[in-house]
Formats: structure tokens, C-alpha cells, sequence
């Protein structure tokens, strides 16, 4: 994906759709977090090193103003994939947009050049290619959960399939 062509957009249950440019993402403070990684299938990469911007701070600098009735939200990707999230989980103090990967540019072949990361869920909540967030009223499945996984995905409640 040529990042000089990226567009990351916000719509759905804001007050204006909106969208940044990835050299307008490059200007958001840079966070590096340390954080567990659980796949689905069983395995964990613990302590991974990750670099990018917390969603909170991304939202700030793209002056989104949610309604007062999103709940959800839909991370969009630049393949068919999606996934659903509570409006809390994508909030959280540890989750980001991420372009680094152990002070490595992400590669593609794990997401790059942006990835979401949730760390409070399964990685399969953590959008690889990720291009836009859609906010909800309701909950919806994404592309996993259409397809028997769980609507939730916390990995310390074994929320793997629904």
C-alpha cells in the first residue's frame, strides 16, 4: 500500500465524517507500548513492543466528535476484513493505530502499513491493513464474527468462538 495515497476515514455516529492523511496520522504524539499478544488458535507473544498513536489521540487530532448514541464501532480495512468492538475497548489507555512492530516498520505481512491493536482481546480484533473505524448504535459481526467467532474476544475468558 503506497502511504502517500493512504486515507484512514471516521464516519457513521460522529457529528462530521471526517479522514487523515498518513502524513497527518505521522503527526500524532508517538506512543511505544509493551503489551501481550493472543492469537485465537491458542499461542501468545507476550511483551511485544509496538509503536504508533493511541486511538484516543488519533480521534483528538482528527477533531472527531462522536454522537452521543455510538456504542460500537467497525474497523474497516483496505482487504473485506472488519471487526466490531465496544466503544470502550477502542477508548482504552492501550489501544492503537500501529506502524511499528519491535522499532521495525510493521511489514505488511503483519498488518503494516497500519494495524489496530487491542491488546485487552484476541488478535483477530486487531485489524490488519485497518483503514477506517464506522461507529455504531449496535452491535454487529465483523468478518470473524459472521463466521462463528466470538462477538467479544476476551482471551482471559476464552471468548474465542460464539
Amino acid at each position: 500500500m503506497d502511504v502517500n495515497n493512504f486515507t484512514f476515514r471516521f464516519w457513521g455516529e460522529v457529528r462530521e465524517p471526517t479522514e487523515m492523511t498518513w502524513q497527518q496520522l505521522m503527526t500524532v504524539k508517538h506512543t511505544i507500548l509493551t503489551a501481550d499478544f493472543h492469537c485465537v488458535t491458542g499461542w501468545s507473544m507476550l511483551e511485544t513492543e509496538w509503536g504508533g498513536a493511541l486511538v484516543r489521540d488519533v480521534l483528538e487530532a482528527a477533531h472527531v466528535e462522536l454522537s452521543t448514541s455510538a456504542r460500537f464501532v467497525m474497523a474497516h480495512c483496505t482487504t473485506e476484513f472488519t471487526t466490531n468492538l465496544p466503544l470502550e475497548a477502542l477508548l482504552a489507555d492501550d489501544t492503537m493505530l500501529v506502524w511499528e512492530w519491535n522499532r521495525l516498520p510493521l511489514t505488511s505481512e503483519h498488518g503494516g502499513p497500519l494495524r489496530l491493536l487491542v491488546p485487552s482481546l484476541y488478535a483477530w480484533k486487531d485489524a490488519k491493513w485497518v483503514s477506517g473505524f464506522e461507529f455504531l448504535t449496535e452491535d454487529r459481526p465483523g468478518f470473524w464474527e459472521s463466521r462463528g467467532y466470538h462477538m467479544h474476544g476476551d482471551p482471559w475468558k476464552e471468548e474465542r468462538y460464539g
